[in-house]
């Protein structure tokens, strides 16, 4: 879930950034040292959105940067169980299939993929299902179920199903409205 966060940090701003308004200084510090981390309790932290209180600075000895006190908000986002997300699947591998779900990939395990007996097609790339011959691969968008999550190193692993009612791939829905669309009459009472 993508989320505005409020945080507080100490910054350091190097000299060659003095030259700058403080608030453009302390921003560009908060950016080099904040965007694109991953963090376990914050989650993926997109940008820096704005700097809402900068303290006191302060010079450490033997540093000729300054030290501020900063409150601050960020862009971030952290996956969430049982989170309905979209995404583009990126990779197939004989075990399953990985989707990209915002700034992280998910995987959905092939016992995931649909209620059918799958089977892997190596040559094509792609999983397809023995009774309702639909198929999943790169490039298909999907609606997921997130259905575990762990943090590792400074990652997350991210478990996702698509086996739930509403769930899977788009290219599935479109062909159940074709199915279910009602056939027109003729003006013999004929179905065309």
């Amino acid at each position: 879930m993508y989320k505005i966060i409020e945080v507080s940090d100490r910054i350091r701003v190097p000299p060659e950034k003095f030259d700058l308004d403080l608030e453009e200084a302390v921003k560009a510090s908060l950016e080099a040292r904040w965007d694109c981390i991953t963090d376990k309790n914050l989650g993926v932290v997109l940008s820096v959105n704005s700097v809402n209180n900068i303290g006191e600075g302060i010079i450490l000895p033997g540093d000729g940067a300054i030290y501020y006190p900063v409150d601050f908000t960020v862009l971030s986002y952290k996956p969430e169980q049982h989170e309905i997300v979209k995404g583009e699947v990126i990779d197939v591998v004989e075990f399953g299939v990985f989707v990209r779900i915002g700034p992280v990939d998910g995987m959905i395990h092939v016992s995931q993929l649909m209620d059918d007996f799958v089977s892997y097609d190596a040559k094509n790339s792609m999983f397809i299902g023995k009774k309702t011959k639909r198929k999943i691969k790169e490039g298909d968008i999907v609606i997921a179920r997130i259905i575990s999550i762990s943090f590792i190193g400074n990652q997350y692993k991210i478990g996702l199903t698509i086996r739930q009612p509403g769930l899977g791939v788009l290219d599935w829905f479109k062909e159940e409205k074709k199915e279910k669309k009602p056939k027109k009459e003729t003006k013999a009472g004929k179905s065309k």
